[in-house]
């Protein structure tokens, strides 16, 4: 182990140990994180040589109070899940003739859009916000509805959770998703988009509600998400971290959950660690605006501890592969970043090799949040399967809506 991987351990075990059991506990969870942060330590240590931790957080906080991104909102509504939990989502309507008939043409050429509806699902310790910048580029042109997971952003902590200490399952998910749907989109003709845990989502609603998909689903596009296997993914580790990572982190993260608050004050503690991991299984390029990656690590930070160690175990146990035949016959998208280390692009070709008609993009220098780090590649995809399921008149492309200039490699 570096020095500088030595030092995240420490600074993780002193910012969260307590006395006795506890002590024990969050030594463990120290050595999962060091070993995880080992990558991200060496770059935060160098930082520290170079700037202050007093300049770093105001440049924090100026980010915080400029950056744009997750400030576009639309009519707030609510979907109760079947356990009671309350369901954020946000609908953007289509603009009138004689709105901003500009963009319209630019996107999608002179004609109105179908009444189709796009329903966006986000990731694991995200929120709707996460797809700022498609929801940016479609907004007004199609109808879209943005929602945030049981426990995630606006949406309530799951009741069952909460109340029942029951386990979350991705099939609970699925049926949130068609608690939201019945509420914000209870008819005509729907896109399915999802990303990572929200990509999983859509994969058990189609499991469980197989007579929507086939009635009212039109187009499905899962980015950076898998259906199965997750256990096997070794985040970019040595077989050894993996295997220790493994072992004890689903106890480690049951452990932290119990001491949520005591938790949350180590996060604040050791943030610059933290942001070095969130940015090392977040994105692949090295120049990633810093204003995105703050944004990222805003809505990563904003999770709480216990939500995050409630839901870590049902990836494990995630298996939907089957579920995937329900899109067999409908226009497929599935993207993901080449260098995803949390849900690794093989899933992605796994997917697509299920789905032979299914359009495979493999982003070149993406991460797990490709939506963010190569948002044109990502809308561009988007766009022209709304083009394929007849959603919007053809010719449509976007451009403008990103901040790099990476360019997609069809599968």
């Amino acid at each position: 182990m570096s020095e500088s991987s030595a030092e995240a351990v420490v600074a993780v075990v002193s910012a969260t140990g307590a006395a006795g059991n506890w002590r024990r506990a969050t030594g463990i969870a120290g050595a999962a994180i060091g070993v995880v942060a080992a990558g991200a330590a060496a770059g935060v240590a160098l930082e520290r040589m170079t700037v202050g931790r007093g300049m770093r957080k105001k440049a924090r906080l100026a980010l915080d109070s400029t950056g744009p991104y997750g400030s576009l909102r639309g009519m707030p509504g609510k979907a109760y899940a079947d356990d009671g939990t309350e369901l954020y989502y946000e609908v953007d309507e289509v603009e009138p003739e004689g709105g901003s008939a500009p963009r319209r043409r630019r996107l999608f050429g002179r004609k109105a859009p179908l009444p189709v509806t796009v329903v966006f699902s986000h990731g694991y310790c995200l929120s709707q916000d996460s797809w700022h910048f498609q929801r940016a580029a479609l907004r007004g042109v199609v109808r879209t509805v943005h929602w945030d997971q049981r426990s995630h952003g606006r949406s309530g902590r799951g009741v069952q959770q909460v109340q029942d200490d029951v386990p979350v399952s991705i099939d609970e998910l699925g049926r949130d998703l068609k608690a939201v749907i019945d509420a914000a989109a209870p008819e005509g003709p729907i896109v399915l988009v999802g990303h990572s845990m929200g990509g999983m989502t859509v994969m058990a609603l189609a499991d469980e509600f197989p007579e929507l998909i086939r009635e009212r689903v039109v187009a499905v596009a899962l980015v950076g998400t898998s259906s199965g296997r997750l256990g096997e993914v070794n985040f970019g580790l040595p077989v050894a971290g993996v295997n220790a990572v493994r072992r004890i982190l689903p106890g480690v993260l049951k452990a932290l959950g119990q001491r949520a608050e005591l938790v949350e004050k180590g996060r604040q503690a050791t943030a610059d660690l933290f942001t070095g991991i969130i940015k090392r299984y977040s994105f692949a390029s090295r120049d990633v605006d810093p204003a995105v990656a703050r944004f990222a690590e805003r809505m990563i930070e904003g999770t709480p501890i216990d939500v995050v160690a409630e839901f870590y175990p049902a990836f494990t146990e995630h298996d939907k592969t089957e579920a995937l035949a329900h899109f067999m016959d409908l226009p497929v998208l599935v993207l993901a970043g080449i260098g995803d280390l949390v849900t690794p692009s093989e899933h992605s070709e796994a997917i697509a090799g299920l789905l032979p008609e299914a359009e495979l993009v493999l982003v070149p220098d993406a991460g797990h949040l490709v939506m963010l780090e190569h948002p044109e590649v990502v809308t561009d995809r988007i766009a022209d399967l709304l083009t394929r399921a007849g959603a919007v008149p053809a010719g449509a492309t976007v451009g403008g809506y990103g901040s790099t200039s990476s360019t997609a490699q069809p599968g």
